[in-house]
């Protein structure tokens, strides 16, 4: 799959999206497109950020799928950081977030507590 693909699967379809990032292996050879996903089914609406900073691209979500939740990149430094993610979240209009790729290492630890109460605030 690539960029603007879908596939349906058993359980729904996954729509490929845009994700901007870089995109490597550890040796520095060139690993692909970054890529987001939105997942669709019966049971759910679903985005899935990847690693990316916010982009225009995610105001189609809303036209293709109305979002049960989102995941989205908290880390800052190398992808959005939460309050960046916030706005993404207006964007999908989605009010459930997970957050993600944080914390791994010291470039992209949080305070949680500022996140948390930050996403509380933002509704």
């Amino acid at each position: 799959m690539n960029q603007g693909g879908k596939k349906q699967f058993d359980f729904g379809t996954v729509k490929c999206l845009n994700a901007v990032h870089s995109c490597s292996f550890s040796d520095r050879t060139y690993a692909g497109n970054s890529m987001g996903f939105l997942i669709t089914g019966n049971e759910g609406n679903f985005y899935f950020s990847g690693d990316t900073a916010l982009t225009n691209d995610m105001l189609l979500i809303p036209h293709w799928a109305k979002l049960d939740f989102a995941i989205l990149c908290i880390g800052d430094n190398f992808t959005m950081g939460y309050k960046v993610a916030i706005e993404a979240a207006r964007t999908v209009q989605c009010n459930k977030v997970a957050g993600v790729l944080c914390d791994t290492f010291p470039y992209i630890k949080i305070n949680h507590q500022q996140a948390i109460q930050a996403f509380a605030d933002a509704g």
